[in-house]
């Protein structure tokens, strides 16, 4: 075994060596070795990140938005003449089986793709004569330093597909707080935004604790923060960076369910739970870990269900053969199976328990098998709270009312999926569902990045989601102009209306 990576934050276009004397561990989560040491960096450093940004922001803003993709350009050419390594890299810190760290490269490059069509997605409005003789101009101008608040779970797509590209293309600078379990990918892309030509202080990433990513929250330079995580950590970015006069959306938890009505195709909706409730290890936002089926055929798709699950292969991330790869840690890993202890102490049913799996020459890793518990009542807290693993909760209902209100009980409101093959109901779902990504025979209801991402209730706080046009408004503020010119007559005036130009 290799001597483990010291790592450094990224501050004004170099990696710089921390002062810090704290460093955390960060594994290889197929084979549970340390393959790091990241660096919590100190309040100085972080304040030297934003410093830079700020530093950054006059001469980036100032570069004509055609200029600034051209760099975004040259970055998409990067990402995929280096897919494979980044896919490696994602694989071998985060765990993602190869062709689930393949998509979370792609997802990267989708979004700095959305974000090359700024030129088109910045142009403002204008009506002329909109009172007679006066001009009105809407332009879109960017703010200046942006945070971004990363997990663990997505170390390309969430950092440098739905944050930094727009943000940059706004033409706003960023301060990127990469995930302490998993920043070499984030690293590593950063250095593919300098190779393609990105000026010194654009972009900037540390890694640290919540003590100093409380700077965010407070720092005058920082006009907004973009965050994704936990529901009780986003609240209370929300709340103190809101206070602080900053732009805010948290992306928060859920506990995303679908609604199987009786007339749906069994096997293929089972395959299609397969891969919601499983893929990524069940370590995504948009995961489905939570399944209300009409009691009329919860027999054969529970039945189907664990078919599929037992078939799953589970081993190393970066194997392409593998199925379903480890989860992030050992300390999720036991976070996860305390969760489905605690579902089976609460009364449900036991059908696949992925505990105590083992593959053959990785037993040092930190893997979960597929778990299914059903007859998962209402009050069971493992039915209705993010598990964040791959634990599928099976829930029984009578009809397609009882479902769809059991859904919408819960305070989590990412995405909802129906399964059927009705028209009626379908559109029915989509009308009354609360959730704010709904798919109908799809599994993972995530749009592509001309769309938001559009989580509801307590899956979301703020105002403007991130992607789409949503994130345009996110990183700029608008300004509006209006112009009169006078003509020979009203040169001479002496008066003028209070109203002026308004009505």
């Amino acid at each position: 075994m290799s001597e483990p990576k010291v790592l450094k934050p990224f501050i004004n276009g170099r990696f710089v060596e921390s002062k810090t004397q704290k460093y955390t561990d960060a594994y290889n989560p197929s084979t549970g070795e340390v393959i790091a040491k990241v660096p919590c960096c100190t309040k100085e450093e972080v304040e030297q990140a934003v410093a830079a940004a700020k530093a950054a922001f006059p001469a980036w803003s100032g570069t004509p938005v055609i200029k600034r993709v051209q760099i975004l350009y040259r970055l998409r050419d990067l990402l995929i003449e280096h897919m494979d390594e980044l896919t490696h890299l994602v694989a071998f810190e985060n765990g993602k089986a190869w062709e689930e760290a393949a998509g979370d490269v792609l997802k990267a490059k989708e979004g700095t793709e959305q974000a090359i069509s700024a030129p088109s997605l910045l142009m403002g409005e204008s009506l002329m004569d909109a009172s007679a003789g006066f001009d009105t101009v809407l332009y879109r101008e960017p703010l200046g330093v942006f945070a971004g608040i990363v997990p663990f779970n997505f170390p390309a797509m969430i950092p440098m597909g739905w944050m930094t590209p727009i943000c940059i293309a706004c033409g706003n600078t960023i301060v990127i707080k990469a995930a302490t379990f998993t920043p070499q990918s984030c690293l590593r892309i950063v250095e593919l935004y300098k190779e393609a030509g990105l000026p010194d202080g654009v972009v900037n990433i540390v890694t640290c604790s919540r003590k100093e990513a409380e700077i965010f929250l407070e720092h005058p330079d920082i006009k907004g923060v973009s965050f994704v995580g936990s529901t009780s950590v986003g609240l209370h970015i929300y709340e103190n960076a809101a206070r602080n006069g900053k732009r805010v959306q948290a992306l928060c938890e859920a506990k995303n369910h679908a609604l199987v009505l009786e007339d749906a195709p069994i096997e293929r909706t089972a395959a299609g739970i397969i891969n919601s409730a499983f893929g990524c290890a069940g370590e995504r936002c948009m995961a489905l870990p939570a399944v209300a089926v009409q009691e009329s055929v919860a027999d054969k798709l529970v039945a189907a269900i664990a078919e599929k699950a037992k078939a799953l292969k589970v081993g190393p991330a970066y194997e392409k053969s593998t199925g379903m790869g480890p989860v992030v840690n050992a300390g999720h890993k036991k976070f996860v199976e305390d969760w489905i202890q605690k579902g089976i102490d609460e009364g449900a049913k036991i059908v696949l328990d992925g505990r105590n799996i083992k593959v053959p020459g990785y037993e040092g890793g930190f893997y979960i098998g597929p778990t299914i518990l059903d007859h998962v009542k209402p009050g069971m807290t493992v039915g209705d709270s993010e598990v964040f693993g791959p634990v599928l909760c099976v829930k029984r209902v009578r009809d397609f009312a009882e479902g769809l209100k059991l859904m919408n009980a819960n305070p989590f409101a990412n995405g909802s999926v129906i399964f059927t093959q009705s028209g009626y109901y379908a559109r029915e779902f989509a009308r009354h569902t609360g959730g704010g990504m709904v798919g109908v025979n799809v599994g993972i209801p995530v749009p592509v990045g001309m769309f938001p991402f559009s989580g509801h209730k307590r899956s979301f706080f703020g105002d403007l989601h991130c992607l789409g046009k949503d994130g345009y408004r996110f990183y700029t503020e608008t300004k509006v102009v209006t112009t009169r010119w006078f003509d020979e007559a009203e040169k001479k005036a002496g008066k003028v209306s209070t109203w002026d130009g308004t009505i």
